[in-house]
C-alpha cells in the first residue's frame, strides 16, 4: 500500500513514484509544485477515503495509522459536506468516471468520462471537456434561487450539464438533470 499523510483539510502522497501511479491510475490527485522544489501529489478527501477504503493506500496523521472510520470521522470534522460527498465521489468512480474538484466552478464535483485526460494542455474535443458539474446534497437539503442559477449558469458556461446528486438516508444516490430555459 502507498502512504498518504493527513495534513488538516488534505492527504499528501510525499514519494513522487508512488504518487505517479495514483495519478496515472485514472487521474487520482493533483501535482502541487511549492516555491518550485518541493513536488508532491495532493489528493481530496473524498479521493483519499476512495482510496484508503479499497487498500490503495493508507493513511497516516503523524506517528498512527489511522483506520478507516477514524479517518471518516476526520473527514467530516474537517469538511460537514463530506458524508453526501463522498457517497456521490464513490458512485461516480464506481461507474466509471473521472471526478475532480469542482470548486473553482460553484460545484462539489467536475466529472469527465472514462479514459479523458483532465489536465490535457491545448485545443480539447468535446468528449474531453468536462461533461457534468456535479453538486452532492442530502435529501431534504435546500437551495435557493440564487445558489440554483448561479450553479446552472456556470455550468453552462463550461458546456457541462448540471447535475444535482441527492443522497438519501440509505446512502442511495439520485441524479437529477437542471437545465436553463429561456421563454
Amino acid at each position: 500500500m502507498i502512504k498518504a499523510v493527513f495534513l488538516e483539510s488534505k492527504v499528501v502522497v510525499w514519494d513522487e513514484k508512488e504518487g505517479e501511479k495514483l495519478y496515472q491510475n485514472k487521474y487520482f490527485g493533483k501535482w502541487i509544485e511549492e516555491e518550485g522544489k518541493t513536488k508532491y501529489l495532493q489528493l481530496s478527501l473524498p479521493e483519499a477515503m476512495y482510496l484508503a477504503e479499497r487498500e490503495i493506500i493508507e493513511v497516516w496523521k503523524g506517528n498512527k495509522k489511522l483506520s478507516i472510520k477514524e479517518f471518516y470521522d476526520m473527514c467530516c470534522e474537517v469538511d460537514k459536506e463530506f458524508p453526501q460527498k463522498f457517497t456521490v465521489f464513490r458512485d461516480l468512480r464506481n461507474r466509471g468516471y473521472i471526478v475532480k474538484s469542482g470548486f473553482k466552478f460553484g460545484t462539489h464535483f467536475r466529472v469527465y468520462e472514462k479514459g479523458v485526460n483532465p489536465y490535457k494542455k491545448g485545443e480539447k474535443t468535446k468528449k474531453e471537456h468536462t461533461k457534468y458539474n456535479v453538486h452532492a446534497v442530502p435529501e431534504n437539503h435546500m437551495l435557493s434561487y440564487h445558489e440554483w442559477s448561479r450553479y446552472v449558469r456556470l455550468s453552462h458556461t463550461i458546456r457541462a450539464q448540471a447535475l444535482l446528486a441527492v443522497v438519501d438516508e440509505e446512502g442511495d444516490v439520485t441524479y437529477y438533470t437542471i437545465n436553463r430555459v429561456k421563454p
